[in-house]
């Protein structure tokens, strides 16, 4: 990609008045950006309004600027990747190495920002995506073997700790786990399955995928630098939005069929009645995917959404196992073997995890609950609860949570 195709595109993209769906449109009728730009207006005016034409031969105020930072942003991946490993590219609807996944998705984007280890064997003898062959492979192989875990952003312990050991299994059995890096189920999804890959001794390029709603010279939020910088050194990150574009509301819905598009099903772990997990699950549906949800107390406001996706036909699932199974994905290891069930999959039935010798344990559940409830339950002085309450806390298997509440952590 030279400057001046860049500066096309980019244009493009800046134009007021035009969307995705007309740029498809001028990009049918007349080829690359720069070909649009040279029709005259009458040319214009046989596929797009005569606002939109106007607009199209006026030069976007902003454009000079964006062209600097971006090229500069690519350019300092060249002639060879950073010390770091890290690669930048951009890919375009009309490059050969756009994801042939997102082809198919409603409103596939334009522009896609790439950040990550996935593309550092590319050669790049040109700032973009020149002598990139390979990149094409990368993602399309990891999207076909891709699998979404979405969620709550204020998960209750449990669900956090589901996605984390689910998306361990996932990687272990060979998937790319695909999320959007916000907080709660997504953060834990991703670093669940860098463990998983890493455990495995396998190559981390393609354990996960983080879509996100920034440019990707930002991290939002900012809790998970360190986590984008993993990714970014281990995986791959992926935008659609301009270097410089801030965390937006309107953003994050609309990254979620980019979620939904580079996987081959999506799980979702914890999610409200009014969440943005469950556009991703309609995306999906949308997009002829698999959607499967864990279900969780019908006390907790984070298990709603969850229940509404089963009652609507999502797929009910208590481990990874079962996601593989229908998913059916080619593969050199399609099962997951007992030993990782066991370690993964904390919602097992009879796993051997349980310990139902454990009188507190089988007392406390999977939901939040008070001291009385608990005190009711075993029979046991307060004293004595309060200590094996503390003692189980520290081993990590208790979590305490406000208002004096305590909840199981996993299949202790």
């Amino acid at each position: 990609m030279q400057r001046d195709e860049l500066a096309a595109w980019l244009r493009l993209t800046l134009t007021s008045g035009v969307g995705n769906a007309t740029a498809r449109k001028l990009l049918v009728a007349f080829g690359l950006p720069q070909s649009v730009f040279d029709q005259p207006r009458s040319a214009l005016q046989q596929v797009v309004s005569p606002l939109q034409a106007t607009a199209l031969q006026t030069l976007p105020p902003e454009l000079p600027d964006l062209l600097e930072i971006t090229w500069r942003w690519l350019d300092d991946d060249t002639p060879a990747p950073r010390a770091d490993g890290v690669a930048r590219r951009i890919v375009t609807l009309g490059d050969a190495a756009y994801p042939t996944t997102l082809l198919d998705i409603e409103d596939p984007p334009l522009m896609l920002y790439l950040l990550g280890q996935a593309f550092a064997a590319v050669p790049a003898v040109a700032p973009g995506l020149s002598g990139s062959g390979r990149a094409e492979g990368l993602i399309d192989h990891a999207a076909r073997r891709g699998i979404a875990i979405v969620g709550s952003r204020n998960p209750t312990p449990q669900g956090e700790a589901n996605a984390r050991q689910f998306a361990r299994a996932f990687s272990q059995a060979g998937l790319t786990v695909v999320s959007g890096l916000a907080l709660g189920i997504d953060g834990a999804a991703h670093l669940g399955a860098l463990e998983g890959a890493e455990a495995c001794g396998q190559d981390a390029s393609l354990a996960t995928i983080a879509v996100v709603g920034t440019g990707l010279d930002r991290v939002y939020p900012k809790k998970h630098l360190g986590l984008a910088h993993r990714i970014a050194r281990h995986g791959l990150l992926v935008s659609e939005y301009p270097l410089g574009t801030p965390p937006a509301s309107a953003n994050f819905p609309r990254r979620n069929r980019i979620i939904s598009g580079l996987s081959q099903g999506t799980l979702v772990v914890e999610a409200a009645l009014k969440s943005g997990s469950l556009i991703t699950a309609r995306l999906a549906s949308e997009q002829g995917k698999d959607v499967f949800a864990i279900p969780g107390s019908i006390h907790a406001s984070q298990s709603h959404g969850c229940h509404a996706l089963i009652q609507q036909g999502a797929k009910l699932v208590e481990s990874a196992q079962d996601v593989l199974e229908e998913l059916r994905l080619p593969s050199d290891q399609t099962t997951i073997s007992p030993d990782l069930i066991a370690q993964n999959d904390p919602l097992m039935l009879g796993s051997s995890q349980k310990h139902p010798e454990d009188a507190l344990l089988e007392a406390l559940g999977f939901d939040p609950v008070g001291l009385d409830a608990l005190l009711a339950r075993t029979g046991m002085d307060a004293a004595r609860l309060q200590a094996n309450l503390l003692e189980l806390e520290l081993e990590g298997t208790v979590a305490r949570l406000p208002g004096g509440l305590f909840q199981r952590l996993g299949a202790a």
